[in-house]
């Protein structure tokens, strides 16, 4: 039976190399799936996974308008299973396809995503993911700055100091965030 996961993490937990993996395990087997991601994300290209180890996947870029529910419904051939990565940006009404690609068409489905922003409030796509995914899991990593592990995102400006108000959503990488732990997010030694 086909399920909805959530997979989490901090920033440079490695969610984008395991949906890499995952897709390619499917595969090796001759499974087909599908990939999409946010098309927010524009860091390399709209459309493209990329992980800060080197790989990269051509993937479906999601906006507001992305009805995936029926992008799904209609592939052929049809997929063994369907990946997201950057799941935080998807909307409510995303989950709720995804939800439904799962229950109504028994296929599984796995978000790969941030829990919570750099103000540590949760992304609208990850509230809905963690109210409605089946299984739910936490990817580790360890913080910037100890040997802790991270549990949030620390925005930093163009000086390497903290940011704690501003715009949630602000396409970057380790230039812009460090995973780390809520010591070090309340107090950086930075």
């Amino acid at each position: 039976m086909a399920q909805l996961f959530f997979k989490y993490g901090a920033m440079n937990s490695g969610k984008s190399i395991e949906i890499i993996k995952v897709a390619h395990n499917y595969e090796e087997q001759g499974k087909p799936v599908l990939l999409f991601t946010s098309g927010l994300d524009d860091r390399d290209e709209v459309g493209s996974i990329s992980s800060r180890i080197g790989f990269k996947r051509t993937a479906i870029p999601i906006f507001a308008e992305t009805d995936i529910f029926n992008m799904v419904r209609n592939y052929h051939p049809r997929p063994h299973c369907v990946l997201v990565d950057e799941a935080q940006f998807l909307t409510k009404t995303h989950v709720l396809q995804l939800a439904k690609i799962v229950d109504e068409c028994n296929i599984p489905v796995m978000g790969f995503g941030l829990k919570n922003d750099f103000r540590n409030e949760l992304f609208e796509g990850s509230k809905y993911l963690l109210l409605y995914a089946d299984k739910v899991e936490e990817m580790k990593t360890i913080c910037w700055f100890c040997e802790r592990k991270a549990t949030m995102n620390l925005r930093i400006d163009s000086n390497g100091k903290p940011v704690y108000t501003g715009d949630q959503i602000q396409i970057g990488g380790n230039e812009s965030y460090y995973p780390v732990c809520r010591r070090c997010y309340l107090h950086p030694p930075i």
